[in-house]
Formats: C-alpha cells, sequence, structure tokens
C-alpha cells in the first residue's frame, strides 16, 4: 500500500488529538480529585457510587432520626425526673399531716402546697416537643390534661395510648414516647383524695395510709424510667453502630471514587512526555512538499 502524506498528517493529527484528550482527562482528575466525572467515563465506578451515596444518605437519615429519639427519651426522662422530685416532697408533707401534732391549720396549710404540687404534676403532664404534646400518644396535637376535664385518658379514643416508633436503621424501629396516661390519672386521683381526707377533718392513720399511696406511685414511676432508660441505651448502642456504619460507607466510596493523587501525577507527567515526543516526531514528519515553493 502507498503511504501518502496525508495519511502521515493525518494519523498524527489523530493520535495528537487522543493525546490531548488523556491529558485533559489526567488533568480533570487532578482538579476535582474523582477518578470520574460523568457516568460514561467509568459506568461501573459510577454505578457503585450511586450505591455508596445511597447507603451515606440512609444513614444520615437514620442519624437525624436517632437526634429526633434521643429528644423524646431525654426529654421524657427529665420531666419524669420532675415528676419524682414532686412526690418525694409529697410524701414528706403527708408524714408532718399524719402527725398527731399537727393542728387542723398546719393540715390546711399542708393541703395548699400538695394540691400546687397536684398542679406542678399536671403541667408536667402537658410537656411538648415543638408543638407535640409527648405524653398524648399518637394524638401529639391534644394536651393530656385540659383544666375542668381532666386528663384525656378518660376518653375512649385509643390514640391516647398509641406507641409512637421511629426507624433508627434498617428495618429496626424503636418506640420513642411514653404513654403513662393512667399513672398520670392515678397521681392526680390521689392528690384529690388527700384534699377530700385534710378537708374533712380525717384522722391521723387515715392521712398515714396516703404514704403508702404515694410510694406505690413512686415506684410505677421509677418502673416506667428504667423502660425509658433502657430504650436510651439502645439508641446510644444504634448510634454508635450508625456512626460506624458512615465510616465504612465513606472510606468505600473514597476508595471507588477518589483518585491516587501520587499515581495521578506520575501519569500526567508521563502523558506530557509522551505528547513532547509526539509533538516532535509530527514535526519532523511534515516536511515541505512541492507546493510549498510554487510561487
Amino acid at each position: 500500500m502507498r503511504v501518502t502524506q496525508s495519511m502521515l498528517s493525518g494519523n498524527m493529527l489523530r493520535n495528537l488529538s487522543n493525546s490531548y484528550g488523556k491529558l485533559g482527562k489526567l488533568q480533570e482528575q487532578i482538579n476535582t480529585g474523582k477518578k470520574v466525572t460523568r457516568p460514561s467515563d467509568d459506568p461501573v465506578v459510577a454505578m457503585k457510587g450511586i450505591n455508596y451515596r445511597t447507603e451515606l444518605n440512609n444513614v444520615e437519615q437514620f442519624s437525624r432520626n436517632i437526634g429526633e429519639a434521643y429528644n423524646w427519651l431525654d426529654t421524657t426522662d427529665d420531666t419524669f425526673d420532675k415528676i419524682g422530685e414532686t412526690l418525694q416532697r409529697a410524701n414528706e408533707l403527708m408524714v408532718q399531716a399524719s402527725s398527731d401534732t399537727s393542728t387542723p391549720e398546719d393540715r390546711d396549710k399542708i393541703n395548699s402546697e400538695l394540691q400546687q404540687l397536684r398542679e406542678h404534676i399536671q403541667n408536667l403532664a402537658n410537656t411538648k416537643i415543638g408543638d407535640r404534646y409527648i405524653f398524648s400518644g399518637t394524638k401529639t396535637t391534644a394536651a393530656p390534661y385540659q383544666e375542668g376535664v381532666g386528663y384525656s385518658a378518660d376518653s375512649e379514643d385509643p390514640a391516647f395510648n398509641k406507641s409512637i416508633e421511629i426507624e433508627v436503621f434498617d428495618g429496626i424501629k424503636l418506640q420513642i414516647n411514653t404513654t403513662p396516661m393512667e399513672m398520670f390519672k392515678n397521681i392526680d386521683q390521689m392528690f384529690e383524695q388527700i384534699s377530700t381526707d385534710i378537708s374533712s377533718g380525717a384522722t391521723a392513720t387515715t392521712l398515714s395510709s396516703h404514704i403508702s399511696t404515694i410510694d406505690t406511685n413512686m415506684n410505677k414511676l421509677l418502673t416506667t424510667r428504667a423502660d425509658i432508660g433502657a430504650r436510651q441505651n439502645r439508641v446510644e448502642l444504634m448510634d454508635s453502630r450508625l456512626q460506624s456504619q458512615e465510616i465504612i460507607a465513606t472510606e468505600r466510596m473514597s476508595e471507588n471514587e477518589d483518585i491516587d493523587y501520587e499515581k495521578a501525577i506520575v501519569e500526567m507527567t508521563t502523558q506530557e512526555s509522551i505528547h513532547r515526543a509526539a509533538l516532535s516526531v509530527g514535526a519532523k514528519i511534515i516536511q515541505p512538499s512541492l507546493v510549498d515553493f510554487i510561487s
């Protein structure tokens, strides 16, 4: 086959174009730090990258859910802690009220403070996170306690005793709320009965029986707090697992997409040398022709 000047020039220009393309790709990789900037660069790497990003997005969403779970459980535990302190004070007051040395006037004063404690617990029952009541089951827009109505546990609506679950890992859900309506109701009835007995001039023996009722309610409160504590521990374990999962997914994505800068720079230097050599050889291939001497 006869090789013409045109064929040599065409091959040279095509090879130079390919060389420029390789240089451009390497330069783009070094500038971006990524192996691919578009799916067509490497479909396999691109698809793996999509999968890793999806996994990271899921981890981020679960982390936000974990934060929400912490918020609900911590707020619930803090509220119950305050209720426990209130019941402890009620216990101290009932010990005083049941003493034979307490006068009717003393007991009236004690009863006044006890009713303030009762109102305090009613207020705590209406604890909110944002605009949601945390002790209203799934009916978070309704206050558990309403003045003149009482606790919503008296309602037949089962939503007040339903649990709220949140997904903290793929396929794993945890209950973040607590439904202590029955406990609130019992505590409120206890305070009401104490007020009735003191107002009616009940004996010290009758009043002292309320101390055991307070203890019973405190024990129920402690049992509920123990359950909350167990769920808090579970959330902490899931949080730790999510953090590990995020690190693993990030490392995998980096291994899949990020370039090795040292390797890329060496390849860039090598390609530049090859390109310069191609330019030098091309300059020798394109020699003057007869046309260049025709004036």
